[in-house]
C-alpha cells in the first residue's frame, strides 16, 4: 500500500482551507503577525505542496503596524468560482481587538490579488464563502446567539447574501446552528457545501487547543433549519490524551477529487518533550467517506495518522527548494517572513549582491514593532540551522544575530555585541519579557558563524571565527518556544536579526547564507 505521511505543510501552518479547481489544488492557512500574509500553496496529489506565494504581500493590502502577538490575520477561506478565485479572512485589528473581515481576489492563484474588500456588518471571526447552483454567493461567520449567550464564547454561526457586484453583504442575516456539543464554546470556522441536494455545515467547536473538535449539520435549505448527527463530532483528538502524537486536531475544510474521493484537510500539533508544541499549528490530511448522508473521517480508525493511504491520485513531486538560501536572487525566497509589515529600507539584497543586508533599525524585537528581523518557520522536531554573518558593532548598543521566536516576551538570542572594547558573542533567554544572559565568549573575528541544533526540546547554540565549532551552550531547555508556555496561537520562527536598540546607527550586518535542514 502506498502511503504518505502527516502534517502535510509542517510547522506553523494553521487554520487550512482548500479548494480544487479542474485537477489542481489550492491551501491557504493564516499568519497572524507575520508578514506576507496568507501563504498559498498548490498541489496536484494533495500530498505533495509547493508554495506559489502569498495572497496578501504588499503593504496597501495589510497594515501590521503595532499588531500584537497573535493578532492580525486569523482563518482564511479560499474558494473558486466562475473563473475568480476568492480569499476571505479575520483581520483582528491592533490595539482595540476589533474584527474586521474582507476579501480579495485574483484570476491567477498567485497573484497579484486585489487590494481588500472591506465588509460592513460583519462581526465575528473565520468567515467563508459559499457559491450556490442558482449563482448566488453567501457569506457564513460566526457571532454571540442572537437569542443571548448561554455560557462564556458561547456563539452561532450566520448567514448572509454577498452581492458580488456591489460587494457588500445584502439582504437578512440568518442564524444557522449553535454547534452539536452542548456548552462546547467557540463554535468558529464554518464552511458551506452542497452535496447530493444537501446543504452541509462543517465546524469547529471546543477551541483551539486539547478539545478541538469538527462537527456538522445540514439542511435541505441553505437558511436552515440545521440537523445534527449524533456521530458528531465527526473528527476530534481530545478522547486521546495529551500524550497522543497528534492533539488539538479541528478546523476542517473539504475537498471532492476529480474521481469522487473525499478528503479533509484540518490542524493539528505534534507534541513533543511532554505537552509543548513548539511547531504550532500545523496542516494534516485525511480521507473520508459519506455513510447514511454523514462523513465518516478515516473509517474504521475516525482519527488522524502520521502515515495514511495515499489519495487515488497521481503522485505529483515538485523540485524542492534548496536547504541553503545563497542569498544570490533580487528577492527572498517565498519561506521568508517579516514580524508585521516591514518599514523602511532596512534590507537588500543587491547593495552587497550574494548577501542579505540587514541595516540596524532602532526597534528591537523585544517589541511589539518591526524589527530587522527576516525569519522562517521551525518545522522540525530535530532539525540544525547554520548562517555566516560579517558584523562589527560599532557602540554598545549595536547587535545582529539569529533568533529563535516565540514572541516578543519569550525567545533565544544569539548575538554579535560589544561589551566594553570587547566583542563578545552571547546567547539570551528571554521567558515572560526578562533577559538571561546563558553563556557569553569574547570573540576577535568579524566574520562569524553560527549553529543551532535541536533534538526535541534540547536546543543547543555553536559558534566558529575559524575551521572548529565551539559551543556556547548545550542542551538549553526550549520549552519557552511553545504557545503552551508563551501563550498566543503561533509557532517558533528563526531568524537573523539586527537592531541599534534604540540608538541611531548606520551600521549594518551582512549574511552570506542560511541553511535549515531536519535532522
Amino acid at each position: 500500500m502506498k502511503t504518505f505521511k502527516n502534517p502535510i505543510i509542517p510547522g506553523f501552518y494553521p487554520d487550512p482551507s482548500i479548494c480544487r479547481v479542474g485537477e489542481d489544488y489550492y491551501v491557504v492557512t493564516s499568519t497572524f503577525e507575520y508578514f506576507p500574509g496568507v501563504p498559498i500553496f498548490h498541489s496536484k496529489d494533495l500530498v505533495n505542496w509547493r508554495q506559489i506565494g502569498h495572497v496578501l504581500d504588499r503593504p496597501s493590502q495589510l497594515n501590521l503596524d503595532e499588531t500584537p502577538c497573535s493578532k492580525g490575520i486569523y482563518a482564511p477561506t479560499i474558494r473558486y468560482h466562475d473563473g475568480v478565485f476568492y480569499m476571505i479572512t479575520t483581520f483582528v485589528v491592533s490595539k482595540t481587538g476589533a474584527r474586521k473581515n474582507f476579501y480579495v481576489t485574483a484570476t491567477d492563484p498567485a497573484g497579484p490579488w486585489s487590494d481588500p474588500i472591506w465588509l460592513e456588518g460583519a462581526p465575528g471571526i473565520d468567515p467563508s464563502l459559499f457559491f450556490d447552483e442558482d449563482g448566488k454567493a453567501y457569506y457564513t461567520g460566526n457571532r454571540p446567539p442572537l437569542k443571548g449567550k448561554q455560557y462564556p464564547k458561547h456563539n452561532e454561526i450566520w448567514l448572509q447574501e454577498l452581492d458580488l457586484e456591489k460587494k457588500e453583504l445584502v439582504g437578512p442575516t440568518f442564524s444557522l446552528w449553535e454547534g452539536a456539543l452542548k456548552q462546547a464554546h467557540a463554535q468558529e470556522a464554518s464552511h458551506l457545501y452542497k452535496v447530493n441536494g444537501w446543504y452541509y455545515l462543517i465546524i469547529a467547536e471546543g477551541g483551539t487547543g486539547f478539545t478541538h473538535a469538527v462537527t456538522i449539520a445540514r439542511s435541505e435549505n441553505i437558511t436552515g433549519p440545521y440537523e445534527s448527527t449524533e456521530t458528531n463530532p465527526i473528527l476530534t483528538h481530545r478522547h486521546l490524551g495529551k500524550k497522543h502524537p497528534i492533539v488539538n486536531v479541528g478546523h476542517a475544510d473539504i475537498v471532492e477529487t476529480q474521481d469522487g474521493d473525499w478528503w479533509m484537510v484540518c490542524l493539528g500539533s505534534r507534541p513533543y518533550g511532554g505537552y509543548y508544541r513548539n511547531l504550532g499549528r500545523e496542516t494534516f490530511l485525511a480521507p473520508f467517506i459519506w455513510e447514511d448522508g454523514w462523513p465518516v473521517v478515516n473509517p474504521g480508525k475516525g482519527m488522524i495518522e502520521m502515515e495514511m493511504e495515499f489519495p487515488n491520485l497521481k503522485e505529483t513531486r515538485w523540485i524542492r527548494p534548496p536547504a541553503c538560501d545563497n542569498f544570490e536572487s533580487e528577492d527572498l525566497q517565498l519561506q521568508w517572513n517579516f514580524l508585521r509589515t516591514p518599514r523602511g529600507n532596512f534590507w537588500s539584497l543587491k547593495e552587497r549582491p550574494g548577501y542579505l543586508r540587514l541595516k540596524l533599525k532602532p526597534e528591537t524585537i523585544m517589541e511589539v514593532e518591526n524589527p530587522a528581523f527576516v525569519c522562517r518557520r521551525q518545522q522540525h522536531i530535530n532539525f540544525e540551522v547554520t548562517t555566516v554573518m560579517d558584523f562589527q558593532p560599532n557602540k554598545q548598543s549595536d547587535t545582529a544575530g539569529v533568533v529563535l521566536l516565540q514572541n516578543n516576551d519569550f525567545q533565544f538570542r544569539m548575538e554579535h555585541v560589544l561589551e566594553g572594547q570587547k566583542n563578545k558573542i552571547q546567547l539570551i533567554r528571554r521567558e515572560q519579557g526578562k533577559d538571561e544572559k546563558i553563556a557569553a565568549e569574547v570573540i576577535d573575528k568579524d566574520r562569524l558563524y553560527l549553529k543551532v541544533e535541536a533534538y526535541g526540546q534540547k536546543y543547543s547554540f555553536f559558534y566558529r571565527t575559524e575551521t572548529d565549532w565551539k559551543e556556547l551552550a548545550l542542551n538549553v531547555d526550549g520549552t519557552i518556544l511553545s504557545t503552551d508556555i508563551a501563550g498566543g496561537f503561533v509557532g517558533a520562527y528563526i531568524g537573523l536579526y539586527a537592531s541599534s536598540n534604540g540608538k541611531a546607527s548606520d551600521n549594518h550586518a551582512d549574511f552570506d547564507w542560511f541553511e535549515y535542514n531536519e535532522i
